[in-house]
């Protein structure tokens, strides 16, 4: 099993309420995240992601709990490992009026990093032959790349993106997607924050779902989603008739949009041999994948939202 790069333990925060009071914004959240890859830390807006970040970061106190990164205790040793950890939380200040280039440059002289760090980190958020544009000609998802460029100067193990395609067109998120993708690919862990799911889906290799500063569910992809259960799509010449005697032997059974939907655990034959016994023959019987932001819906659904991120 791979090391944790991240582990909390009974994490919590409180914060004073302006009508008196407190309000949890996290919940003893025990969060892994191990080694290599993409984690979605994913939850509505308002479900503690932000603040769990920026307590990692050593930019929040904690109220209670623990917390570790690459296995040592933050925020009390966190700069014994902060080299090894970049990211992108808020909107970066850049100048507008350098071009990408040579803000990158700028930065990389402050933390001694060479030019061959620029060069790579342009070429790894597929900047390269727009480096010599000036920074206030970018599109938002070209500003966000920069960002992220920014970060992997100092060759970081771990990368936190919070929210990072907020705000982007399609075609800024498609670019942002590609490079999580690459970068977890290349063996950079990657904490990715976000509420939209379909694109998480396309780019995690394991996820953690919260909900009220709560943790819901957490594992691989796969596994989170097998635990939903299978739906079947059925199509037969006779819907009305397969839907009443579906029913009648104990089938979860609804009308979609191309036939009948059937969820449940039972096997497939079932179904079969239930048709084919009142004289029913399948046209089509489809199993459903269900996705990501599915499950995610199914599982937030009745989480009572309201505490601060």
């Amino acid at each position: 099993m791979n090391a944790l790069v991240i582990e909390t333990r009974g994490l919590r925060k409180e914060f004073s309420s302006r009508r008196g009071g407190l309000r949890v914004a996290v919940d003893d959240l025990d969060l892994a995240v191990p080694a290599g890859g993409v984690h979605g830390f994913l939850g509505p807006n308002g479900s503690g992601k932000t603040t769990t970040i920026r307590m990692l970061l050593g930019l929040a106190r904690a109220t209670a709990g623990s917390m570790r990164l690459f296995g040592t205790e933050v925020p009390g040793r966190l700069p014994e490992v902060a080299e090894r950890v970049g990211a992108v939380v808020e909107s970066p200040k850049f100048a507008p009026h350098f071009t990408g280039h040579q803000n990158l440059t700028l930065l990389a002289r402050t933390i001694g990093a060479g030019s061959d760090r620029v060069d790579a980190a342009l070429e790894t958020v597929r900047l390269t032959g727009r480096e010599r544009d000036r920074y206030k000609a970018y599109s938002l998802g070209m500003k966000q790349r920069l960002a992220i460029a920014a970060t992997l100067l100092k060759d970081p193990d771990l990368l936190i993106l919070d929210e990072p395609t907020n705000g982007l067109d399609p075609a800024g998120i498609r670019e942002i997607r590609d490079t999580i993708r690459d970068l977890g690919a290349s063996g950079v862990t990657v904490l990715l924050s976000s509420h939209i799911l379909a694109e998480v889906q396309q780019v995690c290799t394991s996820a953690t779902i919260i909900g009220n500063g709560r943790m819901l569910a957490s594992g691989t992809v796969e596994d989170l989603l097998s635990t939903s259960g299978t739906t079947y799509r059925v199509r037969v010449a006779d819907p009305a008739a397969a839907h009443r005697h579906l029913e009648a032997a104990g089938f979860t059974v609804s009308v979609g949009d191309h036939g009948l939907v059937i969820e449940g655990s039972r096997p497939p034959q079932d179904i079969t041999r239930t048709l084919a016994e009142q004289g029913l023959w399948l046209a089509e019987l489809t199993p459903i994948r269900v996705d990501l932001e599915t499950f995610f819906l199914d599982l937030t659904r009745d989480e009572t939202l309201g505490a601060s991120r």
